[in-house]
């Protein structure tokens, strides 16, 4: 079973708050009558389950409803409860991938990037970044040449080119200090990530797909027919949901849901991926800028930094990358997170920023597909949509992926 994102049609046609007429051939399956209600038996019908309602359980749910497939989906806690609403807040390309040569991933994002900003600009805006050259990071010649390729590796209508910058003379400059003397500019966008989350799954009911939140999934068996899954709410009552096939979008819990979840037997056959959890920390301080620009800052470990406008009166600070061993649902800043992102925003900004200027945190846990890269910063951002029929009714794994690229 493969996801599809409408690939028949013009790329300046493909909007992901707009699908196209339902295409069977997209799926191994055939949608089937239209949805029945509940039996008395409480045994729910479906051609698709979905479990996790972050941005790929509810950008799948819209998707397939929107082809005319009976839909459920399951979420066991709130919709974006977790690493969709723990983002840095952008659309963005990922300018920093080129370094990893990341050139498929940074095109794909850039044009998805084009797509939503034209269809969901009330939940996004354009924003402009600004990076200061610092000679001991990265050479200037090295940053053009990124910038450039940023500009040019898919086709761009909404947002202006990049350009440089003199800090010294231009207010971009005023925050800084007085050694940035040179930075560039260019462009990509900010969003309402939960919203963005919620939007998607409202218009996969609207289309017919059923939503159930605060109810998890506690058990998944398979058949040549199709699965059987047992639903639980909080409050413990249960329901069966029978569904010709199953799609994992369990986000950070994509793995284990298959090992402990679905039935024993089939646990080594289903599972046959491993995702890295990469944690990704946020701090929260008073505006320190005027401008409605945000910043893009180099560091000494290589990674990079944004500084980012937020609510009128605040800055965003972010991210980290950070190895988390625990469970995905406590994850949380820890003091060293709060030092390093003060340090090297420190490093830029004339008014140190401090741990005393903190005003609110958060942390996300990127659920990674494992490439065995030394760096966590360095592990793919992009996704595997990874199909398994062997034995049974399909099952699709949505491994990895990042907001942009949903």
């Amino acid at each position: 079973m493969k996801r599809q994102k409408s690939r028949k049609t013009k790329k300046e046609d493909r909007d992901p708050l707009r699908l196209a007429p339902p295409n069977p051939g997209d799926l191994p399956l055939s949608p089937a009558s239209p949805p029945v209600a509940a039996s008395p038996s409480s045994v729910i019908d479906v051609d698709v389950l979905i479990v996790g309602g972050g941005i790929n359980g509810a950008g799948i749910a819209r998707d397939l409803a929107g082809r005319g497939w009976r839909v459920a989906l399951a979420e066991r806690d709130d919709l974006a409860a977790h690493t969709s609403s723990s983002s840095t807040k952008l659309i963005h390309g990922g300018l920093r991938y080129l370094e990893y040569y990341e050139f498929s991933l940074v095109r794909k994002a850039l044009q998805e990037r084009e797509v939503l900003l034209k269809s969901a600009p009330h939940i996004m805006r354009p924003l402009r970044f600004v990076m200061p050259h610092d000679p001991a990071m990265r050479p200037a010649w090295m940053i053009r040449l990124g910038i450039f390729l940023y500009d040019h590796l898919a086709k761009r209508e909404v947002l202006p080119g990049s350009e440089g910058v003199n800090l010294r003379t231009h207010a971009l400059g005023a925050p800084l200090k007085p050694q940035f003397t040179r930075g560039f500019v260019y462009s990509d966008a900010s969003v309402d990530d939960a919203r963005l989350v919620v939007l998607n799954a409202l218009d996969a009911q609207a289309r017919g797909a059923t939503l159930w939140t605060r109810c998890a999934c506690v058990s998944a068996q398979r058949s040549a027919q199709g699965w059987t899954a047992t639903l639980q709410s909080r409050d413990g009552s249960q329901r069966t949901v029978k569904a010709r096939a199953l799609v994992n979008a369990a986000g950070p819990w994509a793995e284990s849901f298959l090992r402990e979840v679905a039935r024993p037997a089939d646990a080594e056959s289903l599972a046959t991926k491993s995702l890295r959890l990469v944690k990704g920390s946020h701090i929260i301080v008073p505006r320190c800028f005027e401008h409605d620009h945000a910043y893009i800052f180099q560091n000494p470990d290589k990674r990079i930094i944004f500084a980012i406008p937020y609510e009128e009166h605040f800055t965003l600070i972010g991210t980290t990358d950070v190895e988390l061993q625990g469970d995905p649902g406590r994850a949380h800043i820890n003091a060293d997170e709060t030092a390093y992102l003060c340090e090297q925003a420190s490093r830029y900004f004339k008014k140190a920023v401090t741990p005393a200027d903190v005003v609110w945190t958060y942390a996300g846990v990127r659920p990674l597909l494992d490439d065995a890269s030394g760096d966590p910063s360095a592990v793919t951002r992009d996704y595997l949509l990874e199909s398994n029929a062997a034995g049974g009714a399909p099952l699709l794994s949505v491994w990895g992926g990042k907001i942009t690229t949903f």
